[in-house]
């Protein structure tokens, strides 16, 4: 994958927020739903309460047809008197009291005056079907004649003693169950409607839903009571129904689907809005950040080929603390740069330097050994152990070039070829000293001889010869002693040595090179070299703790 800096931001504002934006959906979801069945449930409440009032209404109006049937009047035919006595049990209320004989003919009316003509029942069917079964029973709403409006009767059939039967009645305006379909307990956008048998409105909180007319939901017989979901010309609506199994209405309470999503529809619209403002506002915010960290990431590189072609680079400041530290670490990598070509300029002239020093040695030591040797096999190995002797002391002085060669690896350097079987007969001891690549080489060649003198003439040459080489430090100056013990005295050899490369590395080399003080002692068991070195002349860096060897 190869794209800018904005592009991934982009995608790291996406991958944050359309989970979130998801994760929103569902919460909202889950609350709508719960909302929705608390609502439900509330709406089912309410239902139950217009049923309840509505049956509320029945029952009293049944218990009132028990009260009158009761009359004396009734059982004695004096209806003179029964009018009476129910427009006074009646007085202050809505409801009218009938008596209706099996021909459908009123014989009592509350609603007018007795005496005055009346008609026959305007419900006949409900009234002749109640006659019948001889049960109590409600009738769906009609016009009714007498009152000249929409009403529904209650009827209780009574058989007199002398065998006739008759249909007490009370009857009531439909207009008189408004206050039993109460708006205010409903939820904004909902209404509710008692519905007779045949679906027809008896009274309904909705103004176009008028009492009298059908229902404007066609299906009402067939729906379930409970909550459902209905379709009616093209709208979709919300349903909740309660069945009155004592009158046999419906309590019905609707609103289009619509309205009642609405909320959840707004806070939807709402929450995608405002994820859609964040989402932009992210990616905005993004490309901002992309063009600094662009410009801030095209100044780097600026930098870097600057570095690459070995020019000085200056800290910038950024916006980003990183890329601060990044443009930091340039900086120093172009001085550690400058620093290191310095220094390998440097190492270049000291190498040169070096390599003439090397080969002036070489040339010394080849001189000293042709001079010396007696065929050319002589020549090729004294010359060779030198130069092994050299190359040794060439290779802890690059080793430690920067921190200096250590004189007690120096010298168990060089002597450990001429170390015998036994250990024991070479002991070196002395405080940590720390020498420059100079006195490294020419106290390294200096070993060297008098190792090799050992091994000839000395105490290396028997079997229970030592030599013991020790320094020790005291002011400004090293104190080097080489001391061969148990050795067998040969003057000649002594004097032979004293004029071979050997003398000339410690007397000349030691000497002019390290400003050396030099005494030679001759010992019955052996020869001692005592040498003073100003410590100046070594570069003398001396560890805290004492580096004793042996």
């Amino acid at each position: 994958m190869h794209h800018p800096v904005a592009f991934y931001l982009v995608c790291l504002i996406l991958v944050v927020v359309i989970p979130a934006f998801l994760f929103s959906i569902v919460v909202l979801k889950r609350t709508n739903e719960a909302q929705e069945r608390i609502f439900e449930s509330l709406l089912r409440t309410s239902t139950s309460a217009v049923n309840r009032a509505v049956e509320r209404e029945i029952t009293g109006m049944f218990s009132t047809l028990n009260f009158l049937s009761t009359s004396d009047s009734l059982e004695k035919g004096d209806y003179a008197a029964l009018h009476a006595q129910a427009s006074r049990a009646l007085q202050g209320t809505d409801i009218y009291f009938i008596v209706i004989d099996q021909t459908m003919r009123q014989l009592l009316n509350t609603r007018v005056p007795y005496g005055m003509a009346l008609n026959t029942a305007s419900e006949p069917v409900s009234a002749g079907l109640a006659l019948a079964r001889g049960e109590r029973m409600v009738s769906d709403l009609f016009f009714g004649r007498t009152a000249q409006q929409w009403v529904f009767n209650v009827y209780q059939p009574m058989r007199l003693r002398d065998g006739r039967h008759v249909l007490l009645t009370l009857t009531k305006n439909a207009e008189a169950l408004r206050r039993a379909v109460n708006p205010d307990i409903l939820s904004p956008g909902w209404n509710a409607a008692v519905l007779d048998t045949q679906g027809t409105v008896i009274v309904s909180t909705d103004e176009k839903q008028t009492t009298g007319q059908p229902f404007f939901l066609r299906v009402v017989p067939s729906l379930r009571l409970g909550v459902s979901t209905m379709r009616q010309d093209g709208t979709n609506y919300q349903v909740v129904t309660e069945f009155s199994s004592l009158a046999g209405w419906r309590m019905i309470a609707w609103a289009k689907s619509s309205d009642v999503q609405a909320p959840a529809v707004s806070s939807l619209l709402w929450l995608t809005i405002g994820g859609a403002v964040f989402a932009v506002l992210a990616a905005i915010s993004a490309a901002g950040i992309a063009r600094v960290l662009s410009r801030d990431v095209r100044l780097l590189a600026q930098d870097a080929r600057r570095l690459g072609r070995g020019e000085r680079v200056a800290p910038r400041p950024y916006a980003i603390s990183e890329l601060e530290t990044v443009s930091r670490a340039l900086a120093e990598a172009a001085d550690a740069r400058v620093k290191s070509e310095n220094e390998v300029r440097f190492l270049m002239r000291e190498v040169a330097h070096r390599s003439k020093n090397q080969l002036t040695v070489i040339q010394a030591m080849l001189n000293q050994s042709a001079a010396g040797a007696d065929n050319a096999v002589d020549f090729a190995e004294t010359f060779r152990k030198r130069v092994a002797g050299l190359a040794r002391s060439t290779d802890l002085m690059i080793a430690n070039a920067t921190q200096g060669v250590n004189l007690g690896e120096l010298a168990r350097n060089q002597l450990k070829p001429f170390t015998p079987d036994d250990a024991g007969r070479v002991r070196i001891a002395g405080p940590a000293v720390l020498l420059d690549p100079q006195a490294s080489q020419t106290l390294g060649m200096a070993l060297h001889e008098l190792s090799t003198n050992a091994t000839k003439y000395g105490a290396l040459a028997t079997e229970a010869g030592i030599v013991s080489l020790s320094w020790t430090t005291s002011g400004d100056h090293l104190d080097l002693v080489w001391r061969e013990s148990r050795a067998v005295i040969d003057k000649d050899a002594i004097a032979a040595s004293r004029k071979g490369f050997g003398s000339v590395v410690l007397e000349r080399m030691l000497g002019m090179a390290l400003d050396a003080k030099l005494d030679f002692i001759v010992h019955d068991d052996g020869i001692e070299w005592r040498v003073t070195i100003p410590l100046a002349r070594l570069r003398d860096e001396q560890a805290h703790q004492p580096d004793e060897v042996g």
